[in-house]
């Protein structure tokens, strides 16, 4: 596809088909990396907007939901990727929102540590916008809108971005954007 046909095909709504594991920036005891389980819920808008919806969980199965993230913004589409033909690389600029909602009591007890100060106190099923605020537990700077380099490729009815890089890397600079493709997501 060309660009203009991946930026039409993309409008609407995504999810995953079941919840994904990626490797996480965080280490186990032994030096592997702790997994990270989510589902997506992806809403490609005119105007280059976007709002993602991701809910993190404990285990592989999806069972036990730890927070609720909501990021909107925009994308910037940067030219063809080489993964596959019709594939753009594309960066995800959340300069509309950042939301964090807690779901479990641990991991409020935990951002109640960690990420307290400019904060009301962190409760279970209370969002609360991170927005161009501090927030060490994502390494976000206030001022700076969080940002990812990564991929799109639309190919037979299910949306791929870019697979996590192996070694925990984000997608922050245009050295670490993603090589490999991703689980896909399904038309909602």
């Amino acid at each position: 596809m060309t660009l203009a046909q991946t930026q039409q095909a993309l409008v609407g709504e995504w999810t995953s088909i079941a919840p994904e594991v990626r490797p996480s920036a965080q280490k186990n005891p032994d030096g592997s990396l702790k997994p990270f389980y989510l589902k997506r819920d992806f809403k490609a808008l005119p105007g280059d907007r976007f709002e993602l919806a991701i809910v993190n969980f404990a285990d592989p199965y999806g069972k036990v939901p730890l927070a609720r993230l909501l990021i909107k913004g925009h994308t910037f589409w940067r030219g063809e990727h080489p993964i596959a033909p019709g594939a753009q690389k594309v960066d995800f600029v959340a300069d509309e929102g950042y939301e964090v909602t807690p779901l479990v009591a641990g991991f409020a007890d935990l951002l109640n540590k960690v990420a307290a100060q400019g904060y009301a106190p962190w409760a279970v099923g209370q969002t609360q916008s991170i927005f161009g605020k501090d927030f060490l537990p994502f390494g976000l700077k206030a001022g700076q809108h969080f940002m990812e380099h990564d991929l799109v490729y639309v190919a037979h009815g299910m949306l791929f971005w870019g697979a996590r890089n192996i070694d925990g890397r984000g997608f922050d600079t245009e050295a670490n954007r993603p090589t490999n493709l991703q689980i896909p997501m399904v038309r909602k």
